[in-house]
């Protein structure tokens, strides 16, 4: 039986991107439910001018319908869900009163976004006052609760589906940071309550709620009133968290195409940083390249997707051969045999995933070293109990030195030297602009760095040079060339799955 022994050392699980293990853990899908407060609060005029005011409401609905636009381009596989609490008219599964679930003809009232869905949706705020209405929700002597019906609704349409396969989020938009505040005694501890295990229960389904404030000028939203206690902050998470000050449109608009662009970990590696002491990390991709997906064959006639079998053949007998092959490599005229477990130790490198090396002066890293999209890491307590206390020693420390960190990165796949290097959180009014933690920058080899040729010119002849009309007409191309406004999130990904026809 002939083998290929140079195979001897590959494993299919060994790949060049280190992206591609955790692929098939992230949710392929996202279902969306959109709570928008209508309450008269939500009417209030934002700014003083009367040319440019606009209504909190107004900026919830025109940043909503600007995200829908953007997903049904990019993600159309994606379900939404629009439903407005506080309100006049109901209109649900559950028959609740002060809850409308909005919905055009065709569709059920969670699914894929379409073109007339965005069209109606976009010009709903003309007529909504005539057709749905608004009133307070929450008000003494009454036991309606506007809110706990409008959770009971979202978490009731997120039902279907699997949290393994789907990514389920609820994302409330409302500019009263307290609900409950005409409240007061028993009434008020028992609505507070039980509102607040709707969302624990919801949440335990895998559902996570998003609050989306929207502040009253001079009136920061105060998230410690209820909403701290809704989503689940806690300690210093409750004064990092800012609210969108909703003085301008695009304010709002950018923070929720942060909200639906949900940050998923790749992988969860280990930090070894020194002996006995490793902590654990989260992996995010900041960015990546747009690659083709793999191509799915296709039979001709049933257009059903064909797969791939591979039998290995003796070459002695011409039988097939049913045991798991062997690998092996000659040596003087002999093949040593190895086992899965024997090579799986000859090709270990290191233990840990990420091991630090030292220290070095910032300056000492040039621009030209990072050759290829870094990583960034962010602790995470969920295995080691202590890993961010002791990753914020560690960043705070490189931070005040102006010093990176030297480390080994990798196994036996693509084992290289990288760069750790902390950025310090960067907050403004709209959020949080870029957070703290390390981004790692893979370091080049000595073969990997290239010296720019200068142009070889005999004695007589001189370097040649642009004309000011040339440099005149490449500014104008330059000019013409500037995208305003420009998103990423506007233009679907290029590497779609493609599909070939077995003919």
């Amino acid at each position: 039986m002939n083998l290929d022994p140079q195979g001897l050392f590959r494993d299919h699980s060994d790949s060049d991107d280190e992206f591609e293990l955790e692929k098939e853990k992230d949710p392929s899908k996202e279902m969306v439910v959109y709570l928008i407060d209508a309450s008269p609060k939500m009417f209030d005029l934002v700014g003083n001018d009367e040319d440019k005011s606009q209504t909190y409401f107004h900026a919830a609905i025109s940043s909503i319908s600007q995200s829908l636009k953007t997903q049904i381009i990019g993600k159309s596989s994606d379900e939404v869900a629009i439903c407005f609490f506080n309100t006049k008219e109901k209109k649900n599964l559950q028959d609740l009163n002060g809850v409308f679930v909005f919905n055009v003809n065709d569709r059920e009232f969670l699914d894929q976004p379409t073109a007339k869905l965005i069209k109606e949706f976009s010009c709903i705020e003309g007529t909504f006052m005539s057709n749905i209405g608004s009133q307070y929700g929450i008000i003494p002597g009454s036991r309606e609760n506007s809110l706990y019906s409008a959770l009971w609704v979202a978490q009731a349409l997120l039902r279907k589906g699997s949290p393994k396969y789907v990514s389920k989020r609820i994302l409330v938009f409302t500019n009263e940071d307290n609900p409950f505040g005409n409240i007061t005694g028993a009434a008020k501890t028992d609505m507070i309550r039980t509102t607040v295990q709707r969302a624990y229960d919801a949440q335990e389904m895998g559902i996570s709620i998003e609050i989306l404030p929207l502040s009253i000028p001079n009136e920061p939203f105060n998230v410690s009133h209820f909403y701290a206690d809704l989503i689940g902050l806690e300690g210093d998470e409750v004064a990092q968290f800012l609210p969108s000050a909703v003085e301008r449109l695009e304010d709002m608009t950018d923070q929720l195409t942060k909200r639906i662009f949900k940050k998923r970990i790749v992988r969860t590696i280990s930090f070894s940083i020194a002996e006995g002491i490793n902590i654990e990390v989260n992996t995010y991709a900041l960015i990546r390249p747009a690659l083709p997906g793999s191509v799915t064959w296709l039979d001709s006639v049933t257009n059903l997707s064909l797969k791939a079998e591979r039998s290995f053949i003796c070459a002695d007998t011409g039988a097939l051969v049913h045991e798991p092959p062997k690998r092996f490599h000659p040596y003087k005229n002999e093949n040593v045999k190895f086992s899965v477990d024997e090579l799986s130790e000859i090709k270990r490198i290191s233990n840990g995933h990420l091991c630090l090396l030292g220290f070095k002066p910032l300056d000492l890293l040039k621009d030209y070293h990072n050759l290829k999209p870094s990583t960034f890491i962010f602790p995470t307590d969920e295995a080691i109990i202590g890993s961010t206390k002791i990753f914020i020693a560690l960043h705070r420390s490189m931070l005040q030195l102006k010093r990176f960190a030297l480390a080994f990165y990798g196994g036996s796949a693509n084992p290289r030297l990288v760069a750790l290097v902390a950025q310090d959180g960067v907050t403004s009014s709209s959020g949080q602009v870029e957070p703290p933690g390390m981004h790692m920058i893979y370091l080049p080899f000595s073969d990997d760095i290239r010296h720019v040729e200068e142009l070889q010119t005999t004695a007589d002849a001189g370097v040649p040079h642009a004309t000011d009309d040339q440099i005149k007409k490449a500014s104008v191309l330059m000019k013409r060339m500037e995208l305003k406004d420009f998103s990423v999130c506007q233009f679907a990904n290029p590497g779609d799955s493609s599909v070939v026809i077995n003919k």
